[in-house]
């Protein structure tokens, strides 16, 4: 996964606006005890990181993998 997902899956997930407010506030026990922008930062697989806000916040593990988008 690359960070230009992990940033998707929290936006399609949590809002724009509030995926930002988690990534900066919300400790992850999943990432060493830091924030996602923090965990992101000291090299932590975006996935890794993606997966602990799940386990925080109760993502239903059928969201897990986001939202499915219609081919056009």
């Amino acid at each position: 996964m690359r960070i230009s997902d992990f940033w998707r899956l929290m936006d399609d997930e949590f809002g724009a606006g509030y995926s930002r407010v988690l990534s900066r506030s919300l400790v992850l026990s999943g990432a060493g005890g830091r924030t996602a922008e923090q965990a992101l930062g000291a090299g932590v697989p975006p996935r890794q990181v993606w997966l602990a806000v799940c386990d925080v916040q109760d993502v239903p593990t059928e969201r897990r993998l986001g939202r499915d988008v219609k081919p056009r």
